[in-house]
């Protein structure tokens, strides 16, 4: 297809909350939506569960913590070589597919350590470790440093997690609960082999469904994978080609929702790591402030707030003595859409403290300049 037409920062802005599901909360089964989301990142062990109930109509936690114990849903190394929070079946098609990203990333942290030993022996000798227990990394680096006495537990403990595709266990990431953060393998929890069927064309599309219109290097930046320009090009003939203001291509799936930009964007609370923030190269179409100036000494990723469909606030819940307090810090002034944002807040606040015996909001001055 030729290019049909130019698409500003408000329109890929509707166009991705609209396929977050942030335009408006869709009536689906967490299942459908981590599909259609293309998985939600998920390190933290709660945090991401504010990311479902941002998205989701009448969404209640428990039924999300079931599926992870019964193994409907997994917790995974995926895109970027990061946790993500995905359905049995999507971990088993993505993973073989971000091999490459897990791999170079270990590479450049661990590869000085382990020089000149097999990795794949070390990486057999792990998954053998934890199919018969499951375990923390420091536990397997112990185990390994056993047979390689003279190299790093630590390097060793990763080689497995790079080679290997880890799945955490339950209960760690069970709303309400806590645990080790112990791994086995994909197959031996989920009893099934990888699915090396998908291809990256497959994880392109996936991509574009969930994040576009976007450009080549917005893929990129999303799953970690380099080279895709030849991959995207291969589709052009099955896709939409769009400007952006920049003059940029921007590739879309031809019957993927794009909606009028003047369509009213609710406010939104996001969590620390959600993708609406780390998939693509060019964040302006939700971002119009640096977010590194606010992100604390201690490298926390802050929280976020959605205004008519960009970052205009970050926010903070705490629960001291009964009393579960939201505070919000505006990095622009939120005008009359404050009240929407002290409403949201309040109801988010019954989500994640639904036993405090009082609620508040506080909406704090906006940030200075």
């Amino acid at each position: 297809m030729g290019t049909t037409g130019i698409l500003d920062r408000r329109a890929l802005n509707h166009a991705l909350l609209d396929r977050q599901l942030l335009l408006r909360r869709a009536a689906a089964t967490v299942p459908e939506a981590l599909e259609r989301l293309a998985g939600l990142q998920a390190q933290t062990t709660h945090t991401w569960y504010v990311g479902l109930w941002s998205r989701l109509a009448d969404y209640t936690p428990e039924d999300t913590s079931r599926m992870l114990t019964d193994r409907s849903l997994v917790r995974t190394v995926l895109m970027r070589s990061t946790l993500h929070l995905v359905t049995a079946g999507d971990a088993l098609w993505l993973r073989p597919l971000v091999q490459p990203v897990v791999e170079r990333g270990h590479r450049n942290v661990y590869g000085r350590d382990l020089a000149g030993v097999d990795l794949a022996a070390v990486a057999a000798a792990g998954r053998a470790l934890v199919e018969e227990r499951p375990l923390t990394f420091s536990e397997l680096g112990r185990e390994l440093a056993g047979q390689w006495p003279d190299r790093d537990p630590t390097a060793l403990a990763h080689t497995v997690r790079a080679l290997v595709p880890l799945v955490q266990l339950p209960p760690r990431g069970v709303w309400g609960r806590s645990g080790r953060a112990v791994h086995t393998s994909a197959e031996h929890w989920l009893g099934r082999p990888l699915d090396r069927s998908g291809t990256v064309q497959d994880l392109v599309l996936r991509y574009l469904a969930a994040f576009g219109p976007a450009t080549v290097r917005d893929a990129q930046v999303w799953c970690g994978l380099t080279g895709l320009g030849e991959v995207v090009d291969g589709l052009r003939p099955r896709l939409a080609v769009f400007r952006g203001e920049d003059g940029a291509e921007l590739f879309d799936l031809p019957d993927a929702p794009r909606p009028d930009p003047d369509t009213p964007a609710p406010v939104r609370f996001l969590y620390d790591f959600d993708n609406l923030l780390r998939s693509h190269a060019d964040r302006r179409r939700v971002l119009t402030v640096d977010l590194a100036a606010f992100t604390p000494r201690n490298g926390n990723t802050p929280h976020t707030v959605l205004v008519d469909g960009t970052v205009a606030a970050l926010w903070t819940a705490t629960v001291r003595r009964g009393t579960a307090t939201l505070a919000v810090r505006p990095l622009r002034p939120l005008g009359a859409a404050e009240d929407e944002v002290a409403a949201e807040g309040v109801r988010l606040l019954a989500f994640l403290h639904p036993k405090a015996e009082e609620r508040r909001v506080v909406v704090e001055p906006p940030v200075a300049g």
